[in-house]
């Protein structure tokens, strides 16, 4: 692991996402790198005012003044750390800085547990987790004892999710974890047999997946992933992202929303 994106609002939860991100740079010798967004409009940056060019330079002074003291702690001390001011809050250009420094991955820090109050909330960093094309990890918490040796994954076990299992397993695998692969058997027309559970998992394993699958039940998908990770005492939750059918690639709508603002574990996503 090379280089680690940190998007920052220098908020507390950007705070936690920092530690997250030292934590993990003493470990693996990684560079962060602490993106911040000046919230400016195209409209703003177009126009040549003598006004509006004072505008955008007393933004971007304030934003390195609040640059020097959000980056002036203890833990900081002997890893590399580069800050990158942006003009526009568009988190696609987040994915765009993560491809131009072929990053290992994005860490984010999420406000609370509700889907109002969490970043998934309809906000810019939605579409940075669907679309981010580097695994971004979500925290919400001061990381005490940090580690990440045990992690859920969760799977449909489609055939087409095998690519993007083996990048996550890759992945965790530098981060020293551990993984445990649950699927969740839901009610009614989620519901499926033993027997088809099992030719599923043999269809996975044969395409390259792994036969090591706990089989659980839950009235949801999102109760039965955070059911398992709470009985193993995980230390991350893991899921794998599609843009185009919303957070969760195996069930529309918001399962993923509801596993990473609900769980009180970390959530890293994977895009597939």
């Amino acid at each position: 692991m090379k280089n680690i994106i940190i998007p920052v609002d220098f908020s507390q939860q950007s705070e936690y996402a920092l530690q997250t991100g030292a934590i993990l740079a003493k470990k693996h010798g990684a560079t962060l790198h602490v993106l911040h967004m000046l919230e400016l409009s195209d409209s703003i940056i177009s126009i040549s005012s003598s006004d509006t060019q004072n505008e955008m330079m007393f933004m971007l002074a304030l934003a390195r003044k609040k640059f020097e003291a959000f980056l002036d702690k203890d833990y900081l001390k002997g890893i590399e750390v580069v800050p990158v001011i942006k003009k526009h809050k568009v988190y696609s250009e987040v994915d765009a800085v993560a491809k131009e420094l072929q990053a290992d991955l994005i860490i984010m820090g999420s406000q609370g547990l509700t889907l109002q109050d969490g970043i998934f909330a309809g906000s810019n960093a939605e579409k940075m987790v669907r679309n981010s094309s580097t695994p971004v990890l979500i925290v919400k918490t001061e990381p005490i004892d940090f580690t990440l040796k045990d992690v859920v994954l969760a799977t449909d076990l489609s055939i087409e999710s095998i690519d993007t299992y083996k990048k996550a397993a890759s992945l965790l695998s530098k981060l020293g974890s551990s993984v445990k692969l649950v699927y969740v058997n839901g009610p009614n027309k989620r519901f499926i047999s033993s027997k088809v559970f099992n030719k599923k998992v043999k269809e996975f394993t044969a395409a390259g997946g792994s036969d090591q699958v706990e089989f659980i039940a839950g009235y949801t998908i999102e109760d039965g992933i955070i059911q398992y990770a709470d009985m193993v005492d995980a230390d991350l939750i893991a899921v794998i992202t599609n843009a185009r059918k919303g957070l969760n690639h195996f069930i529309k709508g918001s399962v993923s929303e509801d596993v990473a603002n609900h769980s009180r574990r970390p959530v890293i996503t994977f895009k597939m």
